[in-house]
């Protein structure tokens, strides 16, 4: 696979693998080096393979890593990559034996979700998991036949469904109050349920229950075209388009040995930040709403719409949409206005952040509220703005940096807290410093074609590649497999950073309170789409 080191391992070789990746890291959690996702993937020959995605130390373009136990990951031996320490991220490629493999969720818990759903959708069996209930599949679906694997027949299958309750751990007091909230929810929200155990307002237990939607999003990919995965990509998360359509082309670009021109890599650049500028301003309008600050939520959703707008007189779309394919974009941008254009807001934009700092009332609902330990958020696999905030610096526009990231300066906001105010702290330092980047780049952007589809390096020999991006919400991967005439898609694997961060939620709602909650779950941003893909 492009831009991996790749490993082929033997099922009982897996746990030997697992912890070889726990010993390279070390004592002190960090956020490189880690594992980062598994799928499972048809092989050439017919069978299924389950593939493990792992994530390696800062390209050596970047800063230097903090901590001496990622350099040991970086070195090309055994378990950790074959060929060689020059790769952003390493897999592991395994065979099952008779459709069974061992579980890895206790060595490295943000597996759990991984192997979870590829039981459920494949059919696979991991054995001693931690929790081998149904994700995807809610309880009272048959997991068998299974809805991905080769052969399945929906309109033959007998899928009958009886809804059952939700399998949780035993909560027994006589003063226990239960109350399950959702799918359907007041406003304008995701279907979703969440189960609450408290005692007056304190929470004991809590079980979100998501994939009410589950849309097949990935098996949608399934023989499509690179300009129709394109379209495809754009809609698994609608906030989070060009995250996705740049992760997807260069996924696709990286298959095919395809390389970008300059001036499109500079303007995905542009569309990248302008994406995440109206999503932290959306963020801190809706968080400002769950702390009754009435006036920061009108704000905050003003402003976004402003960049909405700017949006749609640059591109055609408020949501940036339509523009970035395989080879570059799909046509070109003027952006000779948009300087001037951000000058009209970014101002408010300032005095808008400093106003919500200085208000005691939001402060006060925000700290200490929903805190999230740096190991936990490290062990469960959380990303993006919800990492950074427990003190894990990690951002793939740096540390792997991609499109033009290379060619311009900024700094990554990490905080030490963990909880809600440390969270919309990062997000607050990422406006400003996408403000910096697009005014940077806007200088840098030289004339010429922004799409090319003709063979500029060598294509992977397998058809097959790995594409990311640091979308708003975190880290987000796409793992693109060709067909054998290299001009359908054969399998396409999302990482979503809701899909990761949603897990980690839970860890930050025990032990907390039910007045707390909304500002929690605000906190942290997520997506159902995102997670239900």
């Amino acid at each position: 696979m492009r831009h991996c080191d790749t490993a082929r391992l033997s099922p009982a070789e897996l746990p030997g693998a697992a912890d070889a990746l726990l010993t390279a890291l070390g004592d002190i959690p960090s956020a490189h080096g880690r594992m980062q996702m598994a799928y499972a993937c048809g092989g050439n020959d017919g069978g299924l393979d389950v593939i493990y995605v792992v994530s390696t130390p800062r390209s050596p373009q970047a800063a230097p890593a903090p901590h001496g136990g990622e350099a040991a990951l970086g070195r090309p031996s055994g378990f950790l990559g074959s060929q060689g320490a020059n790769q952003p991220y390493k897999i592991w490629r395994v065979r099952p034996r008779d459709h069974t493999l061992p579980s890895l969720a206790d060595k490295l818990p943000l597996l759990g979700w991984y192997e979870r759903e590829m039981m459920d959708l494949y059919g696979l069996r991991f054995t001693d998991h931690p929790e081998p209930n149904p994700l995807v599949l809610h309880e009272g679906m048959p997991r068998e036949p299974a809805p991905f694997a080769h052969g399945f027949d929906i309109h033959a299958a007998a899928l009958d469904f009886t809804p059952q309750p939700p399998i949780l751990p035993q909560v027994l007091g006589h003063d226990i109050q239960r109350l399950p909230f959702g799918p359907v929810r007041a406003d304008i929200v995701e279907s979703a349920q969440f189960l609450f155990f408290y005692i007056g307002e304190g929470i004991l237990h809590y079980h979100p229950r998501l994939f009410y939607k589950h849309r097949a999003m990935e098996a949608r990919f399934q023989g499509a075209d690179a300009r129709t995965g394109s379209a495809l990509a754009e809609r698994v998360s609608g906030i989070d388009s060009v995250a996705h359509a740049l992760a997807f082309a260069q996924a696709v670009e990286g298959a095919m040995g395809w390389r970008a021109p300059p001036r499109s890599r500079y303007l995905r650049v542009i569309l990248a930040e302008l994406e995440r500028l109206y999503n932290h301003l959306h963020y801190l309008g809706r968080l400002s709403k769950t702390t009754t600050l009435k006036v920061g939520e009108a704000q905050g959703l003003l402003l976004e719409e402003r960049l909405k707008q700017i949006n749609g007189k640059l591109t055609g779309s408020r949501f940036l949409r339509g523009l970035i394919t395989p080879g570059g974009l799909r046509r070109d941008l003027d952006v000779s206005g948009l300087d001037a254009a951000l000058d009209t807001v970014a101002d408010d934009i300032d005095s808008y952040l400093q106003r919500l700092e200085n208000t005691r009332s939001h402060l006060d609902r925000l700290m200490t509220t929903g805190h999230l330990d740096r190991q936990v958020a490290f062990d469960q696999g959380a990303c993006g703005p919800i990492e950074r905030a427990s003190g894990l610096d990690r951002d793939l526009r740096r540390d792997h940096p991609y499109a033009s990231y290379d060619k311009v300066r900024f700094s990554v906001s990490v905080q030490q807290g963990g909880d809600a105010h440390a969270r919309s702290l990062v997000r607050m330092e990422e406006i400003r410093e996408s403000l910096a980047i697009i005014r940077q780049v806007i200088g840098r952007v030289k004339p010429g074609p922004v799409l090319r589809g003709d063979v500029m390096e060598e294509p992977d020999p397998q058809g097959e590649g790995l594409g990311w991006a640091e979308a708003a919400r975190g880290g987000l991967l796409y793992a693109v497999h060709l067909d054998a005439t290299r001009t359908r898609l054969q399998r396409v694997k999302i990482k979503d950073p809701s899909f990761s961060n949603w897990r980690v939620f839970p860890f930050t709602v025990e032990d907390s309170n039910m007045m707390d909650y909304a500002i929690n779950e605000a906190s942290f941003g997520l997506s159902v789409a995102g997670a239900d893909r």
